[in-house]
């Protein structure tokens, strides 16, 4: 065996790929936790620097990933952190919270070849604590003011990204969130296990210290509507997101104790910011001592059914309506979920929820895969007779999300949306029907990633950049 293999099966051994799931997990600790300077350049030294970067090409952001990870190996972190975050506003959300195991890191050709890939997210999650531990975050000051102001609705990962590059460009910007704080669904939504929340809070102090002027507690449609943005401002950029839980139109769906998966993760990060929380306080939206059962099978059904596990649910079932290869959730985040005790059960659907005034139980029925849909994937499909009802105390409903009617919320009747609710942008501009107007992120593409949300960010800045000059040139 060569020295080379040799090393390799040494960090296998230090660094196994899939931990057992023998036995719950009681310390929920997360992978990256405890990650220390030589467990990152032992890592970054696996990279093969591979010619061609499948890594890179899966990343949304296109981050320049072997070069950081070589820099790392060496030592040279300053520099590592200087190109991370050269085509990524949020390094170190990215590193917690982006599903690896589906993007960079699937695709790692040491994970092809059965070795375990390169944990390349905790590598730049630790880049950057390094970073910001030492310093070198920069808040984002232009080197010259250009005169001109964009107003951005909504504090989430989008509008944080745009601000931060209209801000480095000279604009005058100013962010309008309808919550308390900035973050968005990185605040109130993902829970605070897998993203800290002085992580979000740190990011967005760097960026008021840059000049970045945000309005909490602010909406559109009730403080001001688009129209009167668009007078205050040279261009507005929405990035609201999508919040609006999809719904499951059962009988039984209106008893006490069916909850929406955001209003169950909002509540349950508010009580972590130390909030004051009554539904939580009282018993409502805790999960403690409850029989929990969570329909979907998402990344946030998966928040969800770790939340509860957390907060002491008595006992934690995910229902899933496909098989485990065909959930469109992290796999990462399925096993971490199995290891703490969650119990999944596939191929089952709801067929109604049972109870007088509050949910007692589900019931359930056992599905097959059929034939693939227009799309390939295999249709699920009742197995007639197999019905059967579960305990449950408490059900969340993580079914996704869809667009609020932003035209009402906004009293602007005149803003084009499509037929599934999203706002419509030429995706080559990304500008709304409106002139100066622009959207991106999910309010744009649908619900998505995070990751996908900071890449709509850089670029719709570009894009509002360039239709600025364009008009100050040709007013000229």
């Amino acid at each position: 065996m060569t020295e080379k293999m040799l090393k390799f099966v040494h960090l296998e051994q230090k660094y196994p790929h899939k931990r057992e799931a023998s036995e719950r997990r009681t310390d929920f600790n997360e992978i990256y936790e405890a990650f220390e300077d030589t467990n990152a350049a032992d890592q970054a030294s696996r990279c093969s620097q591979c010619g061609v970067p499948f890594c890179q090409a899966h990343c949304p952001l296109y981050n320049n990933i072997p070069d950081w990870l070589r820099l790392t190996t060496e030592g040279r972190l300053e520099e590592a952190y200087a190109i991370s975050s050269a085509t990524n506003n949020m390094p170190e959300v990215t590193g917690r919270i982006c599903p690896q195991d589906r993007l960079c890191e699937g695709n790692c050709v040491i994970e092809q070849s059965t070795h375990g890939a390169v944990t390349i997210g905790s590598v730049e999650k630790y880049i950057t604590d390094t970073a910001f531990a030492n310093g070198w975050v920069k808040a984002p000051k232009p080197a010259k003011e250009n005169g001109m102001s964009v107003g951005i609705i909504g504090g989430g990962p989008g509008g944080m990204a745009a601000a931060e590059q209209l801000r480095l460009k000279g604009y005058e910007v100013h962010i309008y969130d309808r919550y308390d704080r900035m973050g968005g669904l990185l605040v109130y939504g993902i829970p605070g296990f897998k993203l800290e929340k002085d992580v979000v809070e740190r990011r967005v102090k760097l960026l008021e210290e840059g000049g970045v002027i945000m309005h909490t507690e602010f909406e559109v449609g009730r403080d001001a509507t688009l129209d009167d943005l668009r007078k205050k401002h040279d261009s507005v950029l929405i990035a609201t997101g999508v919040y609006k839980a999809r719904e499951l139109k059962l009988p039984g769906a209106g008893l006490g104790n069916v909850y929406p998966a955001l209003e169950y993760l909002t509540t349950s990060n508010r009580h972590g910011l130390g909030d004051t929380v009554p539904a939580y306080e009282d018993g409502t939206l805790n999960a403690k001592d409850k029989n929990v059962v969570v329909i979907g099978g998402g990344d946030t059904a998966m928040d969800c059914v770790r939340t509860a596990i957390r907060q002491g649910a008595k006992s934690v079932k995910c229902l899933y309506r496909r098989d485990r290869a065909n959930m469109p959730g992290s796999q990462r985040e399925v096993a971490n979920a199995e290891e703490e005790g969650v119990e999944f059960v596939w191929l089952t659907n709801p067929e109604a929820f049972v109870g007088d005034d509050t949910v007692t139980g589900v019931r359930a029925v056992k599905m097959r895969l059929g034939a693939p849909d227009a799309g390939g994937r295999q249709s699920p499909e009742i197995i007639e007779g197999s019905s059967y009802t579960m305990d449950a105390d408490m059900v969340i409903l993580a079914l996704g999300f869809e667009p609020e009617d932003l035209p009402t919320l906004f009293d602007a009747p005149e803003l084009g949306v499509s037929r599934w609710g999203t706002v419509k942008i030429d995706f080559r501009t990304m500008m709304t029907n409106l002139d100066g107007v622009f959207a991106a992120g999910d309010i744009a593409r649908g619900a998505s990633l995070v990751v996908w949300a900071i890449r709509d960010g850089r670029d719709a800045a570009d894009r509002i950049d360039e239709y600025l000059l364009a008009r100050k040139e040709a007013a000229a």
